[in-house]
């Protein structure tokens, strides 16, 4: 065989085999976790993936990696199989034995075409040409809509408060029932309803409800960083800040930031690995002073030293190992904040714990409901504890679910989902919490306001205080423009927020 021919099947080989894994890859992964947008796997690729939950690594390897594999190798052999030619004898000789395929540059050219096809098609399931057309396109929403915390004048009380952030694993309304703004035929949620009922809820209707889907806010790190800091988490060309190197969005001023300016003692708590997608970095740049996850409930005691089941540990340990912390912390001559995760109801299916019942059908509703019981039980404790009438409590959704696979089941295409938000004992009030239109950048000085701060113009970073008679941006525009424009490349940003000072 000519060595042209040779090296012709090889880069054939190499470019089908490429264009199967991206295909597949691409299938799955929005099967996997829906259309959370290409931002999401840029951020992936370029961070900590450490401690993954194994589920999601066997789903990919036996439901995209290998299936590629066998595309790749059927393709293959439709362009490049050569079988020998049978001798022909006196029976066969008017009977063609003989299989005739591509000629060598026939099956070269359609090695490309069916590559180039295959690329083009994972490309639109993962919203690629949306995100280059995002990095291509401009926006001035940060020279004219970003209120820089370090310009803005924040007045503390006298006596300052604690506060306790909850973030609540893809916790959205979705699962309340139909008469309750849900989109089930139960409430698989009644605790959360009823605490939301009872204390201040923002929703965008007239009964519990919450902030929609805003892009780079749609995954736990960007809705993190969205919520402590007022803007979304973009992954442009140019995302050399993501903690991959030193910083992890440097130039942000953050809640963290602004509370360490004045005095107060920070911890982080979750119950996987605080490295994954740099969790841990962002907390440490940012003014928290200590971080708990899994290594360190291993070393002190809360679980086995080789436990480990979904991305760590379940949500009953965190909330155990939380009221242990919690304990010691308040007993510190200084306020603090006290950030913790919970994990439980992660795609896909959830961690089904000990705690958990079975009164639905499905197993995710049951994580549902369990975690509702485990965050109602949790604030039991906490109001029995002598620093909670000075303690302002946040409980929200980092995102809505990724799970598209019981999403596509339980829920009409037609829904509009929200994530979930709340806030106990909070300083202020307002009788404008319903049919609000917000983001998670609200969150950032809502948080505060809630706390007893006074913000000067009732604005940081993109968000507005809800408390305030402040409209928000969506409300000032919409919510399909400031999605729009959030996506957008942005000199500010990359300038402002991601450069080391």
């Amino acid at each position: 065989m000519k060595k042209s021919k040779i090296v012709l099947i090889i880069l054939s080989a190499i470019l089908i085999l490429l264009g199967s894994i991206t295909l597949i890859s691409s299938i799955w992964y929005v099967l996997t976790f829906g259309n959370v947008g290409f931002s999401a796997i840029v951020f992936t690729l370029l961070t900590s993936k450490s401690n993954a939950e194994a589920g999601i690594v066997w789903s990919y390897l036996w439901k995209a990696f290998l299936p590629s594999l066998v595309l790749a190798v059927l393709l293959f052999g439709l362009l490049w199989y050569r079988p020998k030619k049978k001798k022909s004898t006196e029976k066969t000789k008017n009977k063609t034995f003989a299989f005739y395929p591509f000629s060598t540059r026939v099956a070269s050219v359609l090695s490309i075409v069916l590559s180039i096809s295959m690329l083009i098609t994972a490309s639109f399931l993962v919203a690629f040409p949306q995100y280059i057309e995002s990095n291509i396109s401009k926006t001035e929403i940060y020279e004219t809509e970003y209120f820089d915390p370090e310009n803005v004048r924040i007045v503390f009380p006298q006596k300052k408060r604690n506060i306790i952030y909850i973030y609540l694993e893809s916790m959205e309304t979705t699962f309340l029932s139909k008469e309750q703004g849900g989109a089930l035929e139960h409430n698989v949620i009644p605790e959360l309803y009823d605490i939301a009922k009872n204390n201040v809820n923002f929703s965008h209707n007239t009964d519990v409800g919450g902030w929609p889907v805003v892009p780079n806010t749609t995954w736990t790190v960007a809705s993190i960083v969205a919520q402590t800091s007022g803007v979304p988490l973009n992954s442009n060309f140019n995302a050399n800040y993501y903690g991959a190197f030193d910083a992890f969005l440097p130039g942000i001023k953050t809640t963290q930031d602004i509370l360490k300016e004045n005095g107060y003692y920070q911890a982080v708590m979750l119950g996987s690995d605080s490295n994954f997608g740099y969790i841990d970095k962002y907390f440490y740049q940012h003014g928290v002073d200590k971080i708990y996850d899994l290594y360190t409930a291993r070393e002190d005691g809360i679980v086995p030293k080789d436990y480990y089941v979904w991305w760590g540990m379940e949500d009953l340990y965190v909330y155990e190992y939380a009221k242990r912390e919690l304990a010691k912390i308040a007993n510190k001559d200084q306020p603090f904040m006290f950030t913790m995760m919970t994990i439980d109801t992660h795609r896909v299916g959830g961690y089904k714990c000990k705690y958990c019942g079975s009164d639905y059908k499905e197993r995710y509703e049951n994580v549902y409901s369990c975690a509702s019981k485990q965050l109602s039980s949790f604030l039991d404790w906490l109001k029995e504890q002598p620093f909670y009438s000075n303690t302002t409590i946040v409980v929200c959704g980092d995102h809505a679910t990724m799970d598209k696979e019981y999403i596509d089941r339980r829920v009409d295409s037609r829904y509009d989902r929200h994530v979930y938000n709340c806030i106990i004992n909070s300083v202020v009030s307002t009788d404008k919490t319903k049919n609000r239109t917000f983001t998670p950048f609200d969150m950032f000085p809502t948080t505060l306001a809630a706390a007893g701060c006074k913000i000067e113009g009732e604005r940081l970073g993109l968000g507005t205080n809800m408390f305030s008679d402040v409209p928000t941006l969506t409300e000032r525009y919409s919510i399909k423009y400031i999605n729009k424009e959030i996506v957008k490349s942005s000199d500010y940003y990359t300038n402002k927020f991601c450069k080391t000072k």
